[in-house]
């Protein structure tokens, strides 16, 4: 065990954008020390995308990436003209991890292996200038006339040149994030924006919703009132779960949903086929009962009903007995049963917490922050990345890609 208690760089955080910042920087001849409070590196990177890693987004426009970062846009251009999702896609493949492009542009290794892309990371920090200290929570910051003096963990007490702040935000807890960085920067003055779940699925009133869990349909259409007033609508995927809803589509809508929640009663309908008109649909069913007009409802559900919600939509009991035959269905059932197949009824409870969120907003407010090189404005020897930044975004790539852009800035600079 090397006994140096003084380094050129200490990265506090083994994360995506730590891992990132303090190869950048032993790369550059600096001698690193990276804290980790976990057993292991990279906890919560093993955990995204499903354990597959949405590793960016491929859009190598980065006027247009950027737009997906909310107010934040305009702090980050420099950061990301550093360091672009184009770089990422250099950086992973000449490090023999091929990529590939799924829709929304979602870049993922083509191993589809979340396990790959922390291997890669690992052996670029695997640098003679760079000390791993694994199981080692950091206690406490100190701070003295603008100027990081140390950090202090159980085991010893370290000083370095500059000090990279890299611990994420509380999105996942049971991966470290925690918000020890929120905390810290609190306490040495930095103006720290609250967090709360911003991709995080939605918990529901609605036991049919809970009952399919496990279910994901890939084209629906949700649309979410506000005191029965039409607020706004989304397609793409849902995945029905034990609590609610989850999936892409959600996950990148709740945001919104929380402010709806703030204002009133939030309910929704899911329409099961949205590229189907009411009247065509209508059109459709009767065609599939005029087929089987002597067969059981229950046996012709099947046909009607998207893979996996047959049991649902005899459950909602518009035909009383499920064993009913066709012709024997009334026009006006029918109708019913094409209405409810637009419009599935949900109740919206609220929002998930911070143990099943993608990602927090919230963070160090960016007007204090130098993008151009992550440094704090309040420290000149402290640096910031990843999710300690106030930059919300959707799921999609693009937050493992501000930890790629946001470490390398820090450490091309510390």
């Amino acid at each position: 065990m090397i006994n140096r208690r003084h380094f050129d760089v200490i990265v506090i955080g083994g994360g995506p954008s730590g891992m990132m910042a303090a190869g950048c920087a032993a790369q550059r001849g600096k001698r690193v020390l990276l804290l980790e409070k976990n057993k292991d590196l990279g906890e919560k990177l093993k955990l995204t995308g499903g354990g597959r890693c949405n590793i960016t987004n491929a859009e190598y426009d980065i006027k247009k990436i950027l737009k997906h970062f909310g107010k934040a846009e305009q702090f980050l251009y420099s950061t990301f003209s550093q360091f672009s999702a184009k770089d990422t896609f250099e950086f992973f493949e000449s490090r023999n991890l091929p990529l590939v492009i799924e829709t929304h542009k979602r870049a993922f290794p083509k191993s589809q292996k979340a396990y790959d892309v922390l291997r890669v990371m690992e052996k670029y920090i695997s640098n003679k200038n760079v000390t791993i200290r694994k199981n080692s929570p950091v206690k406490k910051i100190m701070a003295k006339d603008g100027l990081i003096t140390c950090v202090v963990t159980k085991e010893a007490t370290y000083t370095a040149d500059s000090y990279v702040l890299a611990t994420g935000g509380t999105a996942y807890p049971k991966t470290g994030s925690t918000g020890d960085g929120f905390k810290w920067l609190k306490g040495i003055g930095h103006c720290v924006e609250s967090p709360n779940p911003n991709i995080v699925p939605l918990s529901v009133k609605d036991k049919w919703v809970k009952d399919l869990s496990g279910v994901s349909l890939s084209f629906m259409k949700i649309t979410f009132y506000l005191n029965g007033e039409k607020a706004f609508s989304k397609t793409g995927k849902i995945l029905f779960t034990h609590f609610g809803l989850s999936g892409p589509l959600i996950l990148n809508s709740a945001h919104r949903v929380a402010d709806l929640l703030r204002a009133g009663v939030v309910t929704a309908e899911i329409d099961a086929f949205p590229d189907t008109s009411l009247g065509a649909f209508e059109k459709r069913i009767l065609k599939i009962f005029n087929t089987n007009k002597n067969k059981a409802y229950r046996n012709i559900v099947k046909e009607i009903a998207p893979d996996g919600m047959a049991d649902t939509l005899i459950g909602f009991s518009i035909i009383p007995d499920a064993l009913t035959k066709v012709h024997s269905i009334s026009k006006e059932e029918r109708k019913a049963i094409a209405r409810l197949m637009k419009s599935f009824p949900v109740a919206i409870k609220g929002l998930m917490g911070m143990d099943r969120a993608i990602v927090s907003d919230g963070g160090v407010v960016l007007k204090e922050v130098d993008t151009k090189t992550m440094r704090s404005r309040l420290y000149r020897n402290l640096y910031l990345t990843g999710d300690l930044i106030s930059a919300n975004r959707p799921s999609g790539g693009y937050s493992l890609q501000l930890c790629w852009s946001t470490g390398f800035v820090a450490g091309k600079n510390v």
